[in-house]
């Protein structure tokens, strides 16, 4: 791999503006076909197979007209007064008229007739049934839905509007950048060079610009969830930048070694390129697999962001040997801009930080080793009590429209009218139907937690009928998941029909715990396979071994803080949360998979380094010791920046994006301070030369990837000495 990867920069360097100028041409068709051929993305979560799937295609087949988007109004009286009055009267069944007749609509029930009035009289709910699903509802339909009431807020009530026809895409604007900025003042210091800080940056920008357009250009064909391309620019911004750093500041100390500019680049795609390479690789198995736990929108989300990150690494090992070619010996700071036999006089000082931290480390090994064991795990602890949810509407920012709604619905209805159920029962004639009706009612008398089941909507064939099943508690309450089992549980004996319960709230416990099912396959898969490819790499049995029990320490830690944060309210003031409750049923299995290919990216570019060293002949202690000294500032600044990018997305209203940012920021900065930097030079010191040990008949069965670059030097090593330093 080193030395095919060698020829690649080598030859980019050479043709650097061929490079460049193909690279812009493709990132300008690629952003004409994303302008092109963009299409909606999708706020669908649900599930085929789950029991919640199966009644909503049952209604689309059996009931269309019940099978759309709803939209709930809801419509309070002004303090003192009720909806009954005759100067309010009047304006609720006028603004019922007018949703009525909103584009997209197929009517609008009276909340007198239906009697969806609270008990005090000052609240009503008016449901909207559109002929669509919420994903097809057009912006413009939705923007007169929501403009309506004019006249009854003129009467003086207030109105709000919600339901599903509500759900918004979460909007990227510009306080997220702060993260890309602060990642640019760590370039900075990092190369003392705005020359090369500039073009490490530009390089990760490109890349994330055309697979980002690149997304986009699919989302035609391919439906794109909401959430997805807001995670694909997260990791394509943060990988993006990680794996450029790498390969200049390889690229750096070649110059200062005394290698003329391209022979520099060529080597710095030939070493750290294939670690970027590999690293790269992992990423994308990680995103990808989430495809075997077999659910769409998942697996949507996975190969999008696989799809970033790859782009990501190629723009790494073609683009950046071509930029470098540009920059010259300007990507060093003025004092190292020598020549020629004075380059190495002036390289930079190796008894850095770096080898200060692996001495201590080293030399207090086991407190380490206990403490940074001991101190995740406690960390990890509150993980235990992690519940999982889709959010509903209440869990939105506040101030938005359906979060307003939500909160109004709550304080004149409760929380239940926010987690409404619906039971579909459908059979072969209108009798077997109205008695599976009246069957399924009796059942349900007693049930805990149930407030009410509204009397039946029958489709027009009297063969379908929709009831309402109101909950006492919110849509994400344990209690309300304990009503959902109990509800099916006791329809479930009804004979000569089909009894199903389905609802938003339904539709989020199912995707919930098929997630969590799904979860101990995943990280069992991705744990296996962290072992295998560092036991390719490092030909050791031990090393992987502690890798993937540091993975597990770094994401148990992680989910506890962020059910700490995010779950339980400690703290969450400081990320803008203002309704704490259930993580995201998605996150969990996502965390996982993110992480794994992030961890060994750093667990790749430390211990290579210390392996390399080993094999050279150096001691365990001492190769333990140089490969952090030598790793530690690339690292440590690679690290800063994926933190700080993903940071910058806790700084987004949205709720599920705050979450998926901000453990993903704390779990890089645990994986790579704690774990690689900390835990991980102390194991290996402990375990001395017992580290890199692998047996004959393992080793011969496995095949070499020669990520150091160890067959790369010896055939540099037999070929004449190559150019001379020239300016």
């Amino acid at each position: 791999m080193a030395t095919l990867l060698y020829r690649l920069g080598r030859a980019s360097f050479r043709r650097r503006k061929l490079v460049v100028v193909l690279w812009l041409v493709l990132l300008a068709a690629l952003g004409g076909a994303a302008l092109a051929f963009k299409g909606a993305s999708s706020s669908d979560f649900t599930m085929p197979g789950t029991e919640s799937q199966r009644a909503i295609d049952a209604l689309q087949r059996e009931f269309p007209e019940a099978s759309g988007a709803t939209g709930t109004i809801v419509v309070a009286a002004p303090a003192g007064g009720t909806l009954a009055d005759a100067a309010l009267k009047p304006a609720v069944e006028g603004l019922v008229k007018e949703a009525s007749a909103l584009p997209g609509v197929l009517g609008a029930v009276d909340p007198f007739q239906a009697r969806a009035l609270s008990p005090n009289g000052q609240y009503a709910l008016i449901q909207v049934q559109f002929a669509t699903s919420a994903d097809e509802v057009t912006e413009q339909q939705r923007t007169a839905y929501e403009s309506s009431g004019a006249a009854a807020e003129a009467a003086g009530l207030r109105v709000e509007h919600g339901g599903e026809v509500m759900n918004s895409e979460p909007e990227v604007g510009g306080t997220e950048s702060i993260g890309v900025i602060i990642a640019l003042v760590v370039l900075v210091i990092t190369f003392g060079s705005l020359v090369a800080a500039g073009m490490t940056m530009l390089n990760a920008l490109i890349g994330v610009g055309a697979g980002m357009a690149g997304l986009f250009a699919l989302s035609s064909v391919v439906t794109l969830t909401s959430t997805a391309p807001v995670l694909a620019l997260m990791l394509g911004l943060a990988v993006g930048i990680d794996y450029s750093l790498f390969i200049t500041s390889r690229h750096r100390q070649n110059l200062v070694d005394g290698l003329t500019p391209r022979e520099a680049a060529a080597r710095a795609v030939g070493t750290a390129g294939s670690a970027v390479v590999f690293a790269g690789i992992t990423v994308v198995i990680a995103l990808a697999g989430l495809a075997v736990v077999n659910i769409p929108f998942l697996t949507v989300m996975g190969l999008a962001a696989a799809g970033t990150v790859a782009v990501a690494v190629l723009v790494a090992i073609t683009l950046l040997p071509a930029l470098l070619g540009f920059a010259g010996l300007r990507v060093l700071p003025r004092k190292l801009r020598a020549t020629g036999s004075h380059a190495a006089s002036h390289a930079e000082p190796k008894e850095g930080f770096g080898f200060r931290w692996a001495r201590l480390v080293t030399r207090w090994r086991i407190p380490v080793i206990l403490v940074g064991v001991l101190g995740l795990g406690a960390l990890a602890l509150p993980a235990m009590d992690m519940r999982v949810a889709l959010p509903g509407a209440g869990a939105g920012p506040v101030g938005t429209p359906g979060r307003d709604a939500a909160d109004l619905i709550t304080e004149g209805f409760g929380p239940g009218f926010n987690g409404r159920l619906a039971l579909v029962v459908s059979s072969d004639s209108p009798e077997q139907t109205t008695a599976a009706v009246q069957q399924a009612t009796q059942l349900l008398q007693g049930t805990p937690n149930l407030l009410a089941v509204t009397p039946p909507n029958l489709s027009q064939d009297k063969r379908t009928a929709l009831l309402g099943v109101l909950p006492q508690t919110g849509p994400t309450d344990e209690a309300t998941e304990e009503l959902v089992h109990d509800v099916r549980d006791r329809v479930a004996g009804i004979a000569d029909a089909d009894v199903s319960l389905t609802g938003q709230t339904a539709v989020g416990i199912d995707v919930s715990e098929k997630l969590s099912a799904a979860m101990p396959v995943y990280l069992l898969l991705v744990v296996g396979l962290s072992v295998l490819l560092l036991m390719l790499v490092f030909r050791s049995i031990l090393v992987p071994l502690k890798a993937a029990l540091g993975f597990l320490l770094t994401v148990g830690a992680t989910f506890g803080i962020t059910v700490l944060v995010f779950q339980e309210g400690h703290l969450s003031e400081l990320v803008g949360l203002d309704s704490p409750g259930p993580l995201i049923s998605f996150l969990p299995i996502l965390l996982i998979g993110i992480l794994f290919g992030l961890a060994m990216d750093y667990e790749v570019f430390l211990v290579s380094r210390m392996r390399e060293d080993f094999v050279h002949g150096a001691g365990p202690q001492e190769a333990t010791i140089s490969g952090m000294g030598h790793g530690a500032r690339v690292v440590t600044a690679a690290a800063l920046i994926m933190t700080s990018v993903f940071a910058g997305f806790i700084l987004l209203d949205d709720p599920v994006i705050k979450s998926m940012g901000f453990a993903l920021a704390i779990g890089v900065a645990i994986d790579a301070f704690v774990v690689r930097m900390t835990i991980v030079p102390a194991v290996i010191s402990l375990l001395g030369r017992a580290a890199w040990w692998l047996p004959r008949w393992l080793d011969r069965l496995l095949p070499n990837v020669d990520i150091e670059g160890e067959r790369l030097r010896e055939e540099l090593a037999s070929e004449p000495e190559r150019e001379a330093v020239t300016v």
